[in-house]
């Protein structure tokens, strides 16, 4: 999938690649991608989405097209990608944005969300997870799901193309791991724009995610059913109905959360 206008963002010891689909009189959504992957991990999505929203994306440093940091120690770290995040808006003439991050992305999305609120007018984040990854238990989660959905005769789409491409690859790890410095649960508290939480019933990261969902001053969970730890990518039509139902009830006036 090309995107209608794709560029290299100039940031702090970094150079981002950055995308922009779809037209620039709509709302704008950022999207964060799950850990590893690249912007192209959304390719399936975005043609529904730009029906909406004009949809932004960017690689993280050190993934896909983007360059790694200069700087280990200091740039991967996620308030540099929420300033990075910052940056992709700003190149893009974007004052605020809907969010919506999947998995890992979801650490980085709190991040932004809590450091820049003025930024962002509503925020889907899909296994929120506060705590330390159980990798093993997220593959057996995804794996149990998708063992449900084959028997109820469902398959998933293809892996998009270039999902988990990076020009250097060897940075992905050290990029991975900025959430470590990170106090996730202090900047929960401070998610006040309407949040929804969605993650499978399949997820490990389901009990980390209703404390998300607790925490925030206005958010509600949303259990997506027979799905595993990467929703958008095991059911990604479930995802996306789970997220638009959300901006319908928004757009409708209703609370985003009910305090349960």
């Amino acid at each position: 999938m090309s995107a209608a206008n794709s560029v290299r963002v100039n940031a702090t010891g970094a150079i981002l690649h950055a995308e922009s689909d779809g037209s620039a009189a709509s709302e704008a959504l950022l999207l964060w991608p799950p850990g590893s992957c690249t912007v192209r991990v959304w390719d399936h999505l975005v043609p529904v989405l730009v029906e909406r929203f004009r949809v932004v994306r960017f690689d993280i440093r050190g993934l896909g097209k983007s360059s790694p940091a200069d700087d280990v120690q200091a740039q991967y770290a996620l308030e540099q990608y929420a300033d990075d995040a910052c940056r992709v808006l700003d190149h893009f003439g974007i004052a605020r944005c809907h969010v919506w991050s999947q998995s890992w992305g979801t650490r980085a999305a709190i991040a932004f969300c809590a450091l820049h609120p003025k930024r962002v007018v509503s925020a889907a984040l899909f296994a929120a997870n506060m705590d330390a990854p159980d990798v093993e238990a997220q593959r057996e989660g995804s794996k149990r799901a998708a063992r449900i959905q084959r028997q109820a005769g469902y398959r998933p789409p293809p892996l998009p193309a270039g999902w988990r491409d990076h020009e250097t690859p060897e940075a992905a790890g050290p990029a991975m791991s900025a959430w470590r410095k990170f106090d996730l649960a202090a900047a929960v508290e401070k998610l006040t724009m309407p949040v929804l939480i969605g993650t499978g019933d399949h997820d490990p990261n389901l009990a980390s995610s209703r404390d998300v969902a607790s925490a925030a001053p206005n958010a509600r969970i949303e259990v997506l059913e027979n799905v595993g730890h990467n929703a958008i990518l095991e059911q990604p039509d479930v995802a996306l109905r789970t997220f638009l139902d959300f901006h319908d009830s928004l757009a409708a006036g209703h609370p985003a959360a009910d305090g349960s």
